[in-house]
């Protein structure tokens, strides 16, 4: 299935360009929270209260006509996973790769949906789109062995890992407001029986920078959940950013950024600089020593 978060906490299942209502028969009734209805049925076990064969009767409604949210607006943690492709290692020249550095969290309030718009914090400050494949995880996991990994996992989805190149950690670098676009629905994990054979594909105001194959990661997604539980708990809802090919590269105000992954769908938002200011007059760009 095809699972969306569309007009203000309802999930629709994609049928075709038809969005199915499917709210009540797989997250019950509201009020949901601010981590949305979809977030409630992947910790109810992604259980159905009925036969999801048997749409007739339930809303339709065209999805052009949709207003899609991100289809799990305030996720538990974002786990990101640095240098997982080794063409990005070569074009960062970073001397070290996920294997040394781990993983790290971005903030759950970086998220966003399909159609919003990265707001550029810095006019003078270099902001780079990272196209990734994003895992959702289904049930709780702690110490999973690579092979039985993929179990755990309630979906995929398309992500931007949106960076500031500056000098703070990676943490802070990815962590502003509207740095994770996520959608444009979560495809669940029945169908993409190998998460580590899909191409995926990311361009900037049309034209395609990164272009790749997830069978060329360094932790392939296994090996990542295996390696992120044994290091904290996931839950379910978590979402696991797996890591950017090769081809990052500066956005600006008025770019359209598109993200395609195979199997799982595509994701599109805009860039909007309005609002940016100098890196200088950031908070805390003093730093007092002394008395």
């Amino acid at each position: 299935m095809r699972l969306a978060l569309f007009d203000q906490d309802r999930i629709g299942l994609v049928d075709g360009d038809h969005l199915v209502d499917v709210t009540e028969l797989l997250a019950g009734p509201g009020p949901y929270g601010p981590a949305g209805p979809l977030q409630r049925h992947i910790e109810l076990g992604g259980a159905l209260s009925a036969d999801p064969s048997d749409l007739s009767g339930l809303p339709r409604i065209p999805l052009a006509d949709a207003k899609l949210e991100a289809p799990l607006p305030r996720p538990g943690k974002i786990v990101g996973a640095p240098v997982n492709y080794l063409d990005h290692k070569a074009e960062m020249e970073y001397p070290t790769s996920i294997a040394e550095l781990g993983v790290f969290l971005k903030a759950n309030s970086s998220v966003i949906g399909p159609g919003r718009d990265v707001l550029l914090p810095y006019s003078d400050m270099r902001t780079d789109q990272e196209g990734e494949l994003a895992v959702v995880i289904g049930r709780t996991a702690s110490h999973v062995p690579a092979g039985e990994a993929l179990d755990y996992v309630f979906g995929y989805t398309c992500l931007l890992d949106i960076t500031v190149r500056s000098t703070e950690d990676r943490s802070t670098r990815k962590s502003y407001d509207t740095f994770t676009p996520l959608g444009p629905w979560i495809t669940t994990a029945d169908e993409v029986p190998d998460p580590d054979a899909l191409d995926l594909r990311c361009a900037v105001a049309g034209e395609e920078r990164q272009h790749t194959s997830t069978a060329d990661l360094i932790f392939g997604v296994a090996e990542l959940i295996a390696y992120t539980s044994s290091v904290m708990t996931l839950h379910p809802g978590d979402v696991i950013a797996t890591g950017t090919p090769a081809g990052v590269g500066p956005v600006r105000h008025g770019d359209r950024i598109t993200v395609d992954i195979e199997k799982i769908g595509r994701l599109e938002v805009g860039v909007d600089g309005s609002r940016a200011t100098p890196y200088a007059e950031r908070p805390g760009r003093r730093v007092r020593t002394g008395s």
